[in-house]
């Protein structure tokens, strides 16, 4: 029994790590190409930087200068980190409510949270387009309220899960002694909802951060771009293409939020396991 447990976990081990290979691969691939010419990078695109191919560094400053590249980093980094703190706050006390005050109102309230997930994005998105443009919000401010309401369903059902794993007396204490609902909120049920908070914050994070079609859909492009639509639109006309600058843009955008999941992503499953709680 033992050997055949050893067999079964080596076999596990290297079948993970192949699969695991094949999802790096396109990273690394982005990563060497990076750094070669043009010309390079359709002829050989698996093969490693030569003194034939090797640019340096010349794509990133391309990049970066050429096509404004920190600019909608900027803009992508202020949409991310506003409205993920929107979401936090907004989905977090919408479902504290939702599970102590038990109504018909709350009920509807949670049940079109959760079956805003089922609906598929396609549906719509051309509503959502002219929305946006009637009410002003094609600017990174407006985009804020626009993933408010998407990002909601899933937060909404998560802080859900784990609000009912808190005991009503501490919350009931806090009140006696004073505390309004919002202090109650904000001194009590907040700390304890920490792991929650980290697990749905990295989760909206990476969304934003990588998401290109609500952006597009949404955003006055003239005035305000973000990191994948500027690479997007290195797609010059003509069919004239700069592979070395989206490359670089690439591995310049994917970096921050590998680099930020893997900092976090200890507390996904024990915000997930605690958002599982049945009440």
């Amino acid at each position: 029994m033992r050997k055949n447990r050893a067999r079964g976990g080596w076999f596990a081990t290297i079948l993970f790590t192949v699969i695991s290979i094949f999802y790096v691969s396109p990273l690394f691939i982005v990563l060497i190409n990076s750094f070669k010419k043009k010309a390079f990078i359709s002829k050989e695109p698996f093969a490693l930087p030569s003194e034939k191919t090797l640019v340096g560094f010349e794509n990133y400053m391309n990049g970066i200068e050429k096509y404004g590249f920190l600019k909608a980093v900027g803009w992508t980094l202020f949409i991310t980190v506003c409205s993920v703190v929107v979401i936090l706050v907004c989905t977090s006390m919408c479902a504290w409510f939702i599970t102590r005050v038990r109504s018909r109102l709350t009920q509807g309230i949670y049940l079109l949270c959760v079956f805003s997930m089922v609906v598929p994005f396609q549906m719509v998105m051309f509503t959502l387009s002219k929305t946006t443009d009637t009410l002003h919000l094609n600017t990174p401010w407006g985009l804020i309220i626009v993933y408010l309401g998407f990002g909601a369903g899933l937060a909404v059902f998560m802080f859900c899960g784990f609000v009912k794993s808190i005991p009503l007396e501490i919350e009931e204490a806090a009140m006696m002694d004073g505390c309004s609902p919002l202090r109650t909120f904000f001194s009590v049920v907040l700390p304890i909802m920490k792991p929650t908070y980290i697990s749905v914050g990295i989760l909206e994070t990476m969304w934003i951060w990588n998401d290109f079609l609500l952006p597009y859909l949404t955003l006055d492009l003239e005035h305000y771009k973000t990191i994948s639509i500027a690479i997007q639109y290195m797609q010059g006309s003509y069919g004239r293409v700069d592979m070395g600058a989206i490359m670089a843009c690439l591995v310049m955008a994917i970096i921050p939020i590998i680099v930020f999941y893997l900092s976090c992503q200890k507390y996904i499953i024990k915000g997930v396991a605690a958002g599982a709680v049945k009440g």
